[in-house]
């Protein structure tokens, strides 16, 4: 039984080729610790990650890729943003669609004093800019909201929040987990201070990979301290980018791989790899529409989504759902609360979770149809 991928906004698979060859590349004739000597294998490991660097800051549009500090995820990335920037006093404003990487350090920091307001989207997800104007205070510091939800594909609208934050000289935080490698991202554009990233999903890179980006000037503490190579010397961390942030050792063989992701991604674009994947949601929603059990979240009338489709069956926990997707037709989906439960909680489904089918830019229409077909199977005979 040939089996069909459907769990890409959780990680990405497979990877391209190239993404292979440059972990086992790295892991068979390269070794070497980047910054830790000068010996011949640390400059190649070295350069490794400056490739990696300048192919993501090309990504993003980001002048310096010295500004970009590589972390294991978007989690870490997350973290190292809030406590870098945030003190006690502070008022931070986000949205109720919301991932628990956000939701759940932000619970963790109003302990010691940190104020945090969640602006409520409608029942299918799509945020207002306005509400987040509203919602600014005297105390507000930092504005963070993701770029589109991991639960329904709504995009939101980064571009119209960051020129607020820049109206009212706030920082703005863009958690592009579901849409970097995916979405253009253009840092000026969209007056983005913090972008937090991750390899594995959307950028199609290894699992242990991620970063920040941090704009020039801001000020930020680091969530780590520890060695990194420059200032050996000194008791005290580096105050430049990217040391300021990256202590210990990378995840080198990663970093490679997520290089040549980031270069596949810019040789084969954005645009082409999003409308791909739009293809194949639309084909999804016309089949999953004939299916008279199939109830759909977050897909309200034009409401622009990413490739990620929440959805459950009449009558049956959508536990059962995936776990028979998964046995009986070698379909992998994704069903809970997908790490979410403030978006399960807007859209009206804390109690239930969904079920959720995610293709990415390698699957096919003949994917889709089984997937189609495997759904309207079992709401016929269950």
């Amino acid at each position: 039984m040939e089996r069909i991928y459907m769990d890409n906004a959780a990680t990405s698979f497979p990877k391209p080729e190239c993404v292979y060859q440059a972990v086992d590349h790295f892991n068979r004739h390269m070794g070497g610790s980047p910054g830790r000597g000068t010996h011949t294998q640390t400059l190649a490991a070295g350069s490794l990650i400056l490739d990696a660097r300048e192919a993501l800051a090309s990504l993003f549009n980001i002048q310096d890729g010295a500004n970009i500090a590589f972390m294991l995820n978007i989690t870490q990335a997350l973290n190292t943003a809030f406590r870098g920037c945030l003190h006690p006093g502070d008022h931070i404003i986000t949205t109720s669609m919301e991932h628990n990487a956000v939701a759940r350090p932000l619970f963790a920091l109003t302990g010691i004093g940190i104020e945090w307001t969640a602006v409520p989207c409608d029942s299918e997800g799509i945020l207002d800019p306005e509400a987040i104007a509203a919602a600014i205070k005297s105390n507000t510091r930092m504005i963070c909201i993701q770029h589109a939800s991991n639960l329904t594909g709504t995009i939101m609208p980064i571009r119209e929040v960051g020129e607020i934050a820049r109206q009212h000289d706030l920082i703005f935080l863009v958690d592009s987990a579901q849409t970097a490698g995916l979405l253009d991202i253009d840092i000026v554009d969209s007056n983005i201070d913090l972008l937090a990233f991750t390899g594995h999903k959307g950028l199609l890179g290894p699992q242990g990979t991620g970063g920040l980006y941090v704009r020039p000037g801001l000020d930020i503490d680091p969530l780590i301290l520890g060695g990194t190579g420059s200032h050996s010397e000194f008791l005290e961390q580096p105050d430049f980018m990217p040391d300021r942030l990256e202590s210990g050792t990378p995840n080198t063989p990663g970093i490679a791989g997520l290089g040549a992701a980031a270069r596949y991604i810019l040789a084969t674009g954005c645009d082409r790899i999003f409308r791909h994947e739009q293809a194949l949601v639309s084909q999804l929603l016309e089949g999953l529409g004939n299916i008279d059990r199939v109830q759909l979240y977050g897909r309200g009338p034009g409401n622009r989504c990413t490739a990620v489709i929440a959805f459950n069956l009449e009558g049956m926990d959508c536990g059962e759902l995936s776990m028979r997707l998964d046995h009986d037709y070698g379909i992998t989906t994704r069903s809970g609360l997908h790490c979410a439960p403030l978006a399960h909680q807007t859209l009206g489904t804390l109690q239930s979770g969904t079920c959720r089918l995610s293709p990415g830019f390698f699957n096919v229409p003949d994917h889709i149809e089984q997937v189609i077909r495997a759904i309207h199977t079992i709401a016929r005979t269950s």
